[in-house]
């Protein structure tokens, strides 16, 4: 039987990828503490067309807001508007605390909406926590 590797391509595309399933750290063995249990819903494939477009959609909200803006403003506001959200986002806290992104939603607008994300994404009740010197010199490049 003779299969070419496009539809066998197709027949698995919602299959595992076994090359990077477990991140390996510096012995070989995957580093649980930085990055967390592997977990196999996150390897997989998107089932769904809309999904691609969900996870995009800050980024395809932003690049329509930009367009809109640059045809009436001109090109400086979006520029300006970009840079002032690079800097937003780089005000963090220390490496082991979550950051609330208040800036960042106060300049999108998206500060006074509650959404998914606010509800069920709860830092506090995150299961990847590890011990903060540690992080703090792995996010620094010490380790």
């Amino acid at each position: 039987m003779h299969f070419n590797s496009r539809g066998l391509r197709s027949q698995l595309k919602d299959s595992v990828p076994v090359a990077g399933l477990c991140p390996q750290g510096a012995y070989g063995v995957q580093d649980s503490l930085r990055s967390g249990f592997t977990s196999v819903k996150n390897e997989l494939l998107p089932s769904h067309p809309l999904e691609l477009s969900e996870k995009n959609f800050q980024l395809n909200q932003d690049k329509m807001n930009f367009s809109t803006l640059r045809n009436i403003q001109g090109l400086h506001a979006p520029l300006k508007l970009q840079m002032e959200y690079r800097a937003a986002r780089q005000i963090q806290r220390l490496a082991f605390l979550p950051s609330s992104n208040l800036a960042l939603d106060t300049l999108r607008g998206s500060d006074e909406c509650i959404g998914f994300e606010d509800i069920l994404c709860d830092p506090g009740q995150s299961e990847v926590m590890g011990e903060p010197h540690m992080m703090v010199e792995y996010k620094l490049g010490l380790l």
